[in-house]
């Protein structure tokens, strides 16, 4: 039954160990699941692995349950992730709404090695619809997470002075909130922590740039200056400003 699965499959040109990794992952797999579709993603399989990447496997199949497991092969660390296509629709809704849409991306991008009839194809290009969709922040959205946001500066600048360590991890919390809002404001999602200031570059190069001086900076003074500089760009308030979110339905 494995080497008939695996004889099916269509594999990536990969230097090694990527290639030994990538296939004892996929035997793996099928003695584990019963899969539809393997899909093979992540740094390594766009060619550009940093020294700590790992290898992305994600499985679909037709079973009512999710699965996660992390392990070597070949000395690689590969994280495989299993769903049954229902699952992965939820995620794609769910990640929309929140921002980040990270299972939209990994199929979307990454190889299929293993397809048993037409639903990765499906998934796939619903994949391609949640990137490529402008989800438009409601005003009330972003109001309140402007606020929530400078709450984190306004707590970070009252103790900044006083806990230097305690105030730096709050200002650094705060600028790292303010560049994945302007990302989601502006384009209606957040990309991943390793792409953010390039993405907030090529739209707001000047928050960007003060960005970068601030994560190098050498003094919480000049830190606590940068982070409300960038505040006064991205969210427009330092601390508390009034507001009123109306009515809204109570927790039940």
């Amino acid at each position: 039954m494995v080497t008939n699965s695996v004889a099916q499959c269509v594999w990536p040109n990969l230097p090694e160990p990527f290639s030994t990794a990538l296939h004892e992952a996929v035997e793996h797999i099928f003695s584990e699941f019963t899969p539809v579709a393997i899909v093979a993603t992540g740094t390594i399989i766009r060619g550009n692995a940093h020294a700590n990447s790992d290898l992305d496997m994600y499985v679909v199949h037709l079973a009512d349950y999710r699965r996660r497991i992390q392990r070597f092969f070949a000395g690689v660390a590969t994280e495989t992730f299993v769903n049954p296509p229902s699952a992965v629709r939820a995620y794609f809704r769910d990640e929309d709404q929140d921002g980040r849409r990270i299972t939209a991306h990994m199929l979307a991008t990454g190889v299929i090695v293993f397809r048993d009839g037409p639903t990765i194809d499906q998934l796939r290009a619903e994949a391609e619809e949640w990137l490529a969709k402008e989800t438009v922040m409601s005003e009330a959205e972003r109001i309140s997470a402007r606020y929530a946001i400078a709450s984190r500066l306004e707590d970070a600048l009252d103790v900044v002075e006083t806990d230097e360590i305690t105030g730096w991890m709050q200002l650094t919390d705060a600028v790292t909130a303010m560049l994945e809002y302007s990302c989601k404001a502006g384009r209606g999602w957040i990309p991943r922590r390793k792409e953010l200031l390039a993405s907030v570059a090529s739209t707001q190069p000047e928050v960007a740039r003060l960005a970068r001086e601030f994560f190098r900076s050498d003094t919480a003074a000049h830190g606590a200056e940068l982070a409300s500089q960038i505040a006064d760009r991205t969210i427009g308030a330092r601390g508390f400003f009034e507001w009123d979110s109306g009515p809204g339905p109570a927790p039940e």
